[in-house]
């Protein structure tokens, strides 16, 4: 049970902090889907 609460834990720091790096990175959804037509506010 400890080991699955840990596997947990884990899981949910990585994808935070992928999120957090892919963001900064310039690969956010926003800028990624849109062209160079588009306003983004």
């Amino acid at each position: 049970m400890k080991a699955m609460y840990l596997a947990f834990a884990a899981t949910i720091v990585l994808a935070v902090l992928a999120n957090i790096a892919l963001d900064r990175a310039g690969f956010s959804t926003e800028e990624v889907t849109s062209g160079p037509a588009v306003r983004l506010d």
